[in-house]
Order: C-alpha cells, then structure tokens, then sequence
C-alpha cells in the first residue's frame, strides 16, 4: 500500500517522493542544492518511481550541475552596497578601510567589514568565508550536545567544509558529521534540522519509513525546516538583489 509520500535514495541523490491523483509522473530539480522532487500517481509504487528516476537520471545530474555553475558564476566582489546572508538574515555590507587583519561586525542591518584599502577581492572573500566557519563551529557543539541523548548516539568528530550538493553527510561506522559551510548564512533551525538529520543517519543508513519516522519523532517540524532550508536563496540570487541603489 502505497503512503501519501517517500524519501529515496537514487544514486547518491535524494529524491522525495509525493504520491498523488494525477495521470504522470513529473521530476522537478529545486535550488540551491539541486534538491529532487518527484510528484507520482496513486497507482505507483516505490520500486517504480526509482525506475522512472533512474530512467531521468542524466536530466537531473544536467539540471544540478546548472545550478552549481549558477552559484559559481555568482563570486562577489566584497565591496559596499553588496547582499549577504548571516544566519538567515540579509544585510548590506560596508567595507570600512583600515590597516591591520580584516575583520567583522554585525550591527543593526549592516555587516561591516573593515579591511585595508589594498586588500584584493580574494582576499576578503576568504575572510568572510573564515568568519561563516567559525560561526558554525560556534554553534554546532551545543547542538550536538543537546541531540546526542535524544538520539542515543555520539558524534565522534565533526567537520565543516565546502559541499556541492549536500548540507551535510555522515559516516555511520566512524560517527564522523560534515557540515556544509553555507548553513552559516542560513536560519539557525536549518542547521539544527540538519544536525538531527545527519545524526538520525547514524541509526539508520538509508531514507526509509525507519528513518521518516525516526525523524519525525526526533523533529516533528522537520519538513517544514528542510523546505526552508532548500527554498532559501542562492548565492546568485542574493548577487542579483545585492547592489544598492
């Protein structure tokens, strides 16, 4: 018997799943990460939208592929007027010109960065990119702390790197969690929905009714924390909106 909806695993890509009273089967690729979403009939089982998703494969992989050079098309400048995100909040960025180590701020809608005037565009990105990190690493501890008992597992080590296509992942022999280093510039619910997420895997390997229900004993809002999350901005979007006038 068929649930009203799924979460799969197709070749390394997580699908979800949403059974419907419709005709066909429709695939549809979401930013930022390339997140897919498969509306399917009633009639369909399992087995047989894993078919048609690995029938679709090379259109999916061409449409995710898109959005990262989206996102990698999108480098910013670092200079005055520019959008960036922190936390999920948006603000404009202010480059004040001083000599000594660039550094950060966050007061009322702006984030200021104060950087020598000869300091190159790399240079500030790599500072900033410095400064959502240690902002992660700041805020994961109390999270994995909070979670550990509630899901009965610990975590062993934990990273945060750059990552194309997933917010995080897990080695579920080691307990080691890789965290992507955008959740910095996400809502704080985003890092710890994925924070459970990822430690949920340390009990359950693959994206089945165990682990949905596991979820939604752990997280009972998780869905709505994982629709946030893939519906926040792209980088490119943030660029496009980013200029003041």
């Amino acid at each position: 018997m068929n649930t009203a909806s799924a979460y799969l695993t197709v070749s390394g890509i997580d699908v979800d799943v949403v059974y419907k009273h419709i005709k066909n089967l429709h695939i549809a690729v979401y930013p930022p990460l390339g997140r897919v979403r498969v509306a399917a009939p009633e009639r369909f089982d399992d087995d047989t939208v894993r078919l048609a998703i690995v029938q679709r494969l090379p259109w999916i992989k061409k449409q995710r592929e898109q959005l990262r050079s989206a996102t990698r098309q999108s480098e910013r400048e670092m200079v005055t007027g520019e959008s960036h995100y922190v936390w999920g909040q948006r603000y404009r960025l202010k480059v004040v010109n001083e000599p000594g180590k660039i550094r950060l701020e966050v007061s009322g809608n702006k984030l200021t960065m104060h950087a020598p005037a000869d300091s190159t565009a790399e240079k500030r990105r790599a500072a900033m990119e410095q400064w959502h990190r240690d902002a992660l690493k700041q805020a994961i501890p109390g999270l994995v702390t909070k979670w550990e008992p509630m899901v009965g597992r610990q975590v062993s080590k934990w990273t945060v790197r750059r990552m194309k296509t997933k917010w995080g992942s897990c080695n579920r022999e080691s307990a080691h969690v890789w965290f992507n280093l955008e959740l910095a510039k996400k809502n704080p619910n985003s890092l710890e929905y994925i924070v459970v997420h990822e430690m949920t895997h340390l009990l359950e390997r693959h994206h089945n009714d165990r682990f949905t229900d596991l979820m939604d004993g752990f997280l009972p809002d998780w869905r709505a924390r994982r629709d946030e999350l893939n519906n926040s901005p792209l980088a490119s979007e943030e660029w496009a909106n980013g200029i003041a006038g």
